[in-house]
């Protein structure tokens, strides 16, 4: 393993998601476990507690190994600083695995770098536009279920049984619309609300 700290990073966006796939990539590498930073969170920042803790041990002897690039991040524009900034800025090198044109440890020269940089622009913008296409489809597919009629959201309560009896009595003015409420154990607001609604 020369030198070089070799590091690894894990991102899975949920807590609901397992990182076992990434762990195991990154295991056959012999990279150590102390080593391996693991966030359960979203990839639209990098306001991410373990990434900001393995950024403060990157130097020029480290390398950093991720499985894929949208583990790194989404954004385009924040995945390529935050690339330029770990290998320009702390001067560590930078493997995708599943990339191979994506390792900083190859071809140093100009060439090299505009391939790599090439690359990772091109991949950045996929997952961004891809990412993009997700939320777009989901407003559309929202709008359309919509527009069949489907209801989104919990369910409404049912109505007491004595709403409607407790109802003409307020109206009636046996009792005080306050007296109503109390007893379909709601508050006032409501009730009136589901009066107006039924307009009763």
């Amino acid at each position: 393993m020369n030198n070089q700290n070799y590091y690894g990073y894990i991102r899975v966006s949920t807590r609901d998601q397992n990182e076992a796939r990434q762990l195991i990539a990154l295991e056959n590498l012999d990279i150590p476990k102390k080593n391996i930073y693991i966030d359960k969170i979203s990839g639209k920042n990098f306001d991410r507690p373990e990434y900001q803790k393995m950024l403060k041990k990157l130097d020029e002897n480290s390398v950093l190994f991720i499985e894929s690039i949208d583990r790194l991040g989404r954004s385009y524009n924040d995945l390529n600083e935050q690339w330029r900034y770990i290998t320009k800025k702390l001067h560590a090198d930078i493997v995708v695995i599943d990339m191979p044109l994506l390792d900083t440890r190859k071809d140093k020269n100009l060439l090299g770098t505009f391939i790599s940089d090439l690359v990772l622009s091109l991949l950045s913008y996929v997952a961004e536009s891809e990412r993009h296409n997700i939320r777009q489809r989901q407003a559309e597919g929202i709008a359309a279920a919509k527009k069949r009629g489907v209801k989104f959201g919990r369910p409404p309560k049912a109505l007491p049984k004595n709403f409607h009896e407790s109802v003409c009595k307020w109206k009636n003015k046996e009792i005080s619309i306050t007296q109503a409420a109390k007893q379909c154990n709601m508050p006032v607001s409501t009730f009136y609300r589901k009066y107006k609604k039924l307009e009763l």
